[in-house]
Formats: structure tokens, C-alpha cells, sequence
């Protein structure tokens, strides 16, 4: 359950952060999203929708060794990358300016294995900590 905890909160900065970066550098607008007054972002998305589907995905890869993470990460990364292209074609629910679908699926990568390697950090130290403990 802690594990989950720091995935999901961990993701949602990390999100949130180079949500911000990016709007703030006008690579992507959101002309429609929640609290428009208080958030430049899609907030949903950022802290709750990507949060939820990293735990899903690191839950998915937790025992794969390298080539099976990667291909894993393919799983969440080329269809978020096709779902988000269709959908800033065919809505207005955000729009892209200075981005593309290789931007989406370089970001959600890079994010995805940030928190993997975060996860992994934290099982070795776990063990340093417990050694006698067994996974």
C-alpha cells in the first residue's frame, strides 16, 4: 500500500510539474478544463488519471527484468500517444502548439520509467533496511 501511495503521489508531481512547464511555454493549451480561474493544466489529468494508471503500470512490470518493462511501457505509451493525437483532432479539449504525438509518448516514458526506477530504489532499499525479509 505505501508503495502505491508514493507512486501515485510521486507521479502526480512529477505530472503536474512538466504540465506546467509545458503550458507555461505554450507547447499546449487547455482552453477547456476544471478550476480554468486557478489551473493553467488539465488538473484531472495531472494528479488523478495518469496517478492511477502508473500504479496500474509499475503493479504491471514490479518482478519483469528490462525488455519486458519496456515493452510494457509500450502498452500506456504508444495509445496514450494516439488517443491524445485523435483527441486534439477531433475536440477542444486541448490544443497542441509547439507539440506532437512524439512529444506525448517521449513524456509519458520518460515519466513512466522515472517512477519505475523511483519503485525500484525504493525495493532496494528496502532491503538494505530489512535483508532478512523476502519479497
Amino acid at each position: 500500500m505505501r508503495e502505491n501511495l508514493v507512486i501515485f503521489f510521486s507521479k502526480g508531481v512529477i505530472a503536474t510539474l512538466i504540465d506546467a512547464y509545458v503550458v507555461g511555454t505554450k507547447r499546449i493549451e487547455y482552453p477547456v478544463r476544471p478550476f480554468p480561474k486557478i489551473f493553467k493544466t488539465n488538473i484531472i489529468y495531472d494528479i488523478l488519471f495518469f496517478p492511477i494508471l502508473s500504479v496500474i503500470w509499475v503493479k504491471m512490470s514490479y518482478n519483469d527484468n528490462f525488455l519486458k518493462i519496456l515493452l510494457k511501457s509500450l502498452i500506456f505509451s504508444v495509445p496514450m500517444s494516439i488517443g491524445q493525437w485523435y483527441f486534439e483532432k477531433n475536440s477542444r479539449l486541448f490544443k497542441w502548439k509547439k507539440w506532437s504525438p512524439f512529444h506525448t509518448f517521449g513524456s509519458v516514458s520518460f515519466t513512466l520509467f522515472t517512477i519505475r526506477g523511483l519503485v525500484g530504489l525504493i525495493k532496494k532499499l528496502d532491503k538494505l533496511k530489512h535483508p532478512n525479509i523476502a519479497e
